[in-house]
């Protein structure tokens, strides 16, 4: 051992080093004292990975032969693979970099991949993604994943945390075009450079069509035969050098997965089946030390069970800014075409969603952009903006069929010579899609091509090039469709197609079943087929089945794909049949909102569009028929209508609520108020939220019936639900054990930010048991507890809470009889609380002996921003206080002390305090008798104050010289833009002031002067001096004994004067 080693070395070590491997390594050699603090400080200054190692390298290079065996003893002993890999396998794992180089870095470009370096991170598959078709998952979550977590792709087959390991296991799902083979390519690639994961020595990237075309393999044949550069298997076999293998694409394997019935192997040597070898990797009994990663689709990942998946992430979709580059991508040359396209887009909600995938984006912004850029051309084509799924795709297989590109120029070959030449190989494509569908097989091989009389020659033609994408390797060539939907539809059209003439049933390929006769009897088949299919993955294809029938693809494939107008012989029986599968009393399911989408697609909306009105016009109580029903549970999925909410109040019973339950799952925001639900309903809404599918974040259950058994429900499923941020309880009878069950959940939930339980006699008790759960919640940020009888006692206990939780931001108590006892807890606790923002204690019989309680507080606390204390019992003496304590806060922006008995001096205390208060922006006295000389100082104030925005002082025994006074301000103050003046009696002269300073004043945007017995003469001058102001928006003169033919014309005047101000005479 000497300083030879590290010499020889080197280029391995810069190349393989992690992170915190190099981290290990200068702490050591910072305790053997052989680099120092400036030295180890000076190489980890260096600007990447590689040049840190290497400036630690050179450092120990000129250090002696101790420096060098202490580094090389460390290797061996604490990172033994690392250690091998440096010495023993270096040359081998380089021939494997650059074979992993030459291939993965073809046609990646890395630039425009960024939405893959981050991957969510999920608890598993949820229930709809085991279930449904990934277009329905798409169109049931709107494109949004229920999860907050995400983790970088350099972190992937990292511990968590400190105190975690590596997972064994991960899986990697996204529906079909998301990425998943793009996200593996980009991170091989970008391991293969040494970006990331340099502690990983082997990473074996295979695909299952790879798998597909072996019988049998053992462990060390599957790595030899894939991977011939390696020549030592026995090191990844033996685990010898940490090693992740790569199986892309599960749903793409010919051979469901068992693994209930696997035969144990654990002979590497040995060869089995394929699937039997995937089973016994993926449960360790082979490669045992590697770390194994699987990609697929949802519904194929579900053949892994969830208690051998340590990690499940998922690829997200587009958000709006990276749809908006990739549509400038493919339309580089005209970004206006690109806006348009995307103007159309997000116009359809429905097709706006799906085009967060980029497979689907990609054929969508295709067809749109043909259109745009032909519409022109060919006047008497009069089918619009394609927006249904069969529209979308006609375009796209006429652009394919025509030999049009959207970024290539019009080929001169005619449309007839390309449906003459195409036709033929379109049906050969559309049978072998057809059956290929219905054996879930969407990798086909040369022999499978020849088994369904494709000629491989014609394979090389522009159109199949365009529908195929075709994958050679040295063993095999792979051909699959462009994109799952492209099987479908042309799956779809050879259906449509063969239906009219076959007299077997379809479905049965060998032809062997009794006659079917006619197309609808096919077409009945199919449908039919469809509903009853348990993993749902004919739904689509049944969906553009109907979508043929439709007038508008009639138009757009007739005399290429369809005889012009045949669809009209069929297309009333078939709506009636569709209609008829959705006549049931049962749950309204995936498969009723899939026949909705086939009505929609055949271009029958009559139902929806009135169940749409309905919901508009919130009028859908006792028209929720079955029909209705499933009409409204697809409304849900594509309706702008509740786009930002969706209110089903008084409208639903309990039956049709439990039909529509599965439906509701993914209504982010929902609003069930004044259904008259009593506890049945909150059991099967409890159920509901406890699934892990439920994407609902508000609830508001306002106005029901309600009892402390319906709140328990509620509360059960607060225990496990990870999505619900907003609660709305108000107005029902949850009562004192209601409350309880409430609190219990809240000491557990970390999810719920407001819970608003205001008018349900949870008493004092109740009180307390959600004080004590505020002592351990540190989430909730909102609750209102008004009109719940806590009293004093109720109040103090939530005090004590106070002290401690500072994540509370809004507090309600109104309407609690607290008193000036429970005002005197809460205020103490103000003092040290550093959280609250929002504090309600109007109707609080808060006498004046309150005040110094609370003026003691503002003056300690420095968050609190608004505090209402309107209808209590103040009086001038509680005002005074107040005031007092005003002039030292720096926090309060808002201050309410409407109806609290208040006259002239606290006015006047409340003025000084203005002079010099500088946070200040809402200030509400109205119902207080200040009177002109409160007025005045008040007026006084304005002229110094800069702050203050909003001065609120209806019926406050305002007459002339309080106006004429304010009126003075105003013409100085330059920061005051709302002002009610409702209900005093300024009168005509008043009125004349307060025009004068309208004509000065440029910040008032916002001025009530009804009924202040201003008549015509006050009215006319009010409106003459809106001709030189340019700053009121609103102003409000009704009451003023103005008369209609008076009003007419006064609102006339303004509105000439002042075009931009509303005025309500």
């Amino acid at each position: 051992m000497d300083e030879a080693w590290i010499n020889r070395y080197r280029k391995q070590l810069v190349r393989s080093v992690s992170p915190q491997f190099l981290e290990e390594i200068i702490c050591y050699l910072r305790q053997l004292d052989l680099l120092t603090a400036e030295e180890a400080e000076w190489a980890q200054e260096a600007r990447s990975l590689p040049e840190q190692v290497r400036a630690v390298v050179d450092l120990l290079a000129g250090k002696g032969s101790f420096a060098s065996q202490s580094l090389q003893t460390f290797i061996e002993t604490t990172n033994s693979q690392l250690y091998l890999y440096i010495t023993v396998y270096e040359p081998m794992v380089q021939k494997h970099l650059e074979s992993l180089q030459s291939y993965y870095g073809n046609g990646l470009e890395t630039g425009s991949l960024q939405r893959l370096t981050n991957l969510l991170l999920v608890e598993g598959l949820t229930d709809i993604q085991q279930k449904e078709h990934d277009i329905l998952q798409i169109e049931a979550t709107k494109g949004l994943q229920n999860v907050s977590k995400s983790i970088p792709l350099e972190k992937l087959f990292l511990p968590l945390s400190k105190f975690s390991i590596p997972p064994r296991i991960s899986v990697t799902i996204g529906v079909a075009g998301i990425g998943k083979s793009t996200l593996v390519k980009l991170f091989v690639y970008t391991w293969a450079k040494g970006e990331i994961n340099r502690d990983i020595i082997f990473v074996l990237p295979l695909t299952f069509r790879e798998l597909n075309t072996y019988e049998k393999l053992s462990a060390e044949k599957l790595i030899c035969s894939a991977f011939p550069h390696i020549t030592e298997p026995n090191c990844i076999l033996a685990g010898a050098a940490r090693t992740l293998l790569i199986l892309d694409g599960l749903d793409e394997f010919k051979t469901p997965l068992d693994f209930s019935n696997t035969v144990v192997c654990t002979d590497p040597k040995k060869e089995i089946q394929v699937d039997n070898l995937i089973t016994n990797i993926i449960r360790g009994n082979l490669l045992q030390k590697a770390s194994i990663w699987v990609t697929a689709r949802p519904t194929a990942a579900s053949q892994i069970p969830g208690g051998l998946v340590d990690r499940t992430t998922e690829i997200r979709g587009f958000a709006a800014a990276e749809m908006k580059d990739f549509l400038d991508q493919m339309f580089l040359d005209n970004k206006d075409l690109s806006g348009q396209v995307l103007h159309h887009i997000r116009a359809n909600r429905s097709l706006h969603v799906m085009c967060t995938v980029p497979g689907f984006c990609w054929i969508c912004g295709s067809s749109i952009g043909y259109y745009l850029k032909h519409s022109t051309d060919q006047p008497q084509e009069t089918t619009g903006v394609p927006k249904t799924l069969s529209e979308i795709y006609s375009y796209y297989f006429k652009i394919a069929l025509s030999s049009n590109w959207p970024e290539k120029p019009r080929e001169t070959l005619r449309i007839e010579q390309a449906v003459n030449n195409s036709r033929k190989i379109v049906g050969s494509l559309g049978r072998l899609a057809f059956y290929g569908l219905l054996k879930k097989r969407y990798v086909f091989y040369e022999q499978d091509m020849k088994a369904y009389g494709i000629d491989l020659s014609l394979l090389q033609t522009s159109l199949c090039s365009r529908l195929l994408l075709k994958e050679e390797m040295q063993s095999f060539t792979a051909y699959c469709f462009s994109h799952l939907t492209l099987q479908e539809f042309l799956a779809a059209i050879y259906y449509y197609t063969a239906a009219k003439r076959a007299i077997f049933d379809l479905f049965t390929e060998s032809g062997m079943s009794w006659p079917k006769l006619g197309f609808l009897n096919h077409f009945k088949n199919a449908v039919q087929r469809s509903l009853q299919a348990e993993d749902r993955q004919l739904d689509i294809f049944v969906r553009f089945l109907s979508g043929l029938l439709s007038p508008q693809v009639n138009k757009l494939l007739s005399g290429w794909l369809l005889v012009k107008d045949e669809h009209n012989s069929f297309r009333s029986q078939a709506v009636g049949f569709l209609q008829g599968c959705l006549n049931t009393d049962h749950a309204i399911s995936s498969r009723a909102v899939n026949t909705m989408h086939c009505l929609h697609e055949i271009q029958h909306t009559e139902v929806t569009k009135m169940v749409e009105e309905a919901m508009k016009n919130e009028s859908l109580a006792g028209m929720l028929t079955p029909v209705n029903c499933s009409a409204l549970a697809y409304l849900l999925q594509v309706s702008d209508v509740c786009m930002e909410e969706t209110n089903l109040s008084n409208c639903l019973t309990y039956n049709v609520c439990k039909s529509l339950l599965s439906q509701l799952l993914f209504c982010h925001n929902l609003r069930l108020d004044n259904n008259r639900f009593k506890d049945n309903v909150m059991e099967l809404l409890g159920s509901m939220l406890s699934v892990k599918d439920c994407h609902i974040q508000k609830l508001s259950l306002a106005e029901n019936q309600i009892s402390n058994k319906g709140a328990k429900a509620l509360a059960r499923s607060l225990l496990v639900n990870r999505s619900l941020t907003a609660l709305d309880l108000q107005n029902n009878s949850i009562g004192p054990t209601g409350a309880r069950a409430l609190a219990d959940a809240l000491k557990q939930n970390q999810v719920l930010l407001s819970l608003n339980l205001q008018h349900n006699t949870i008493k004092e008790e109740g009180a307390t048991f959600l004080a004590e759960a505020l002592f351990t919640n540190h989430r909730l940020t909102t609750l209102h507890l008004q009109k719940n009888a806590i009293g004093a006692h109720g109040a103090r206990r939530i005090a004590e809470a106070l002290k401690q939780n500072c994540s509370l931001k809004e507090l309600i108590l109104q309407s609690n009889s607290i008193s000036s006892a429970g005002v005197t807890a809460l205020t103490a606790a103000l003092c040290s609380n550093k959280g609250l923002i929002n504090l309600n204690l109007r109707e609080n019989s808060i006498s004046k002996e309150g005040g110094p309680a609370i003026a003691h507080a503002l003056r300690t606390n420095s968050t609190l921003r608004k505090l209402d204390l309107a209808a209590n019992l103040l009086y001038d003496e509680g005002g005074k206080a107040i005031a007092l304590a005003m002039k030292e806060n720096r926090a309060l922006k808002s201050l309410h002390l409407q109806w609290n008995f208040i006259q002239a001096k606290a006015a006047a205390a409340l003025a000084q305090a203005l002079q010099s208060n500088s946070s200040l922006s809402s200030l509400d006295l109205q119902e207080n008798a200040i009177g002109d000389e409160g007025m005045a100082a008040l007026s006084t104030a304005l002229k110094f104050n800069t702050t203050l925005a909003h001065l609120h002082l209806q019926v406050a025994s305002i007459g002339m010289a309080g106006a004429q006074a304010l009126a003075e301000a105003l013409m100085v103050n330059k920061s005051l833009q709302i002002l009610d003046l409702r209900g005093n009696s300024i009168g005509v002269a008043g009125a004349k002031a307060m025009a004068n300073a309208l004509q000065v004043n440029r910040s008032l945007c916002w001025l009530n002067l009804q009924e202040n017995s201003l008549g015509m003469d006050g009215a006319i001058c009010i409106a003459t001096a809106l001709k030189g102001n340019h700053g009121l928006t609103y102003i409000n003169l009704q009451g003023n004994q103005i008369g209609q033919s008076g009003a007419k014309m006064i609102s006339d005047a303004i509105r000439t004067n002042s075009p931009s101000c509303v005025v309500d005479v």
